[in-house]
């Protein structure tokens, strides 16, 4: 069996997403494909999976090989907590079940890519700063963390990696270019497979800042 990039979408769907922003999202994560489809290389190696997190946790999406992909419907509820802390939590359970690691007689999967999208913070704060160790030693080559919009709360991403991005709206054509950005970063990854250490990400588009 061919070895997969495998890549992790974690979406908050919290009732403050409900509307535009999660149409927007939608939108973009559709752009990303689209774009890694025309990708032979992304074709032959990258799946993906979309986990959903408000008061519930969900995986809507397994980890699928692009050209398979069905964009599963994603909603928001009217409102409640993010539980960002049970979403990384649910991750380490699905990379461990779904990455397939080496072994004498084969080799594992390469090692996955994290994206992960908040407009607020984590509501399962001691949960959340609980599991960031166990996310870290899952080795993920990159983890790459979006805070969105004015409410997005950059502090506790940066405790998961030092590769957070701020967007300040929550409108589609900023989430085009930020998946269009993300499709790069996957595309990347997929070129430089067998290096160790981290893959240095293209530079953002202008919508999109850096926090240090």
């Amino acid at each position: 069996m061919a070895r997969k990039l495998p890549v992790y979408l974690l979406i908050d769907t919290s009732g403050s997403m409900k509307g535009e922003p999660i149409e927007s999202v939608k939108v973009g994560i559709e752009a990303m494909l689209s774009t890694l489809r025309t990708d032979p290389y992304a074709l032959d190696t990258v799946s993906i999976s979309i986990i959903t997190y408000d008061k519930d946790v969900k995986q809507i999406l397994p980890l699928t090989p692009i050209d398979q992909i069905q964009m599963p419907n994603i909603t928001t509820p009217d409102s409640g907590p993010t539980h960002m802390g049970a979403a990384l939590e649910l991750l380490c359970e699905k990379v461990d079940k779904e990455v397939q690691k080496g072994s004498r007689e084969q080799k594992g999967d390469w090692m996955p890519i994290l994206f992960l999208m908040t407009d607020g913070k984590p509501s399962d704060l001691q949960t959340y700063n609980e599991v960031i160790p166990k996310v870290k030693s899952r080795h993920f080559t990159n983890i790459v963390a979006c805070a969105a919009g004015p409410k997005a709360k950059t502090e506790p991403l940066l405790q998961l990696t030092d590769k957070v991005f701020q967007i300040d709206s929550l409108d589609s054509s900023v989430f085009m270019k930020f998946f269009k950005w993300v499709s790069g970063i996957i595309e990347e990854g997929g070129k430089s497979i067998g290096a160790t250490e981290d893959i240095v990400l293209p530079p953002p588009p202008a919508e999109v800042n850096v926090v240090i």
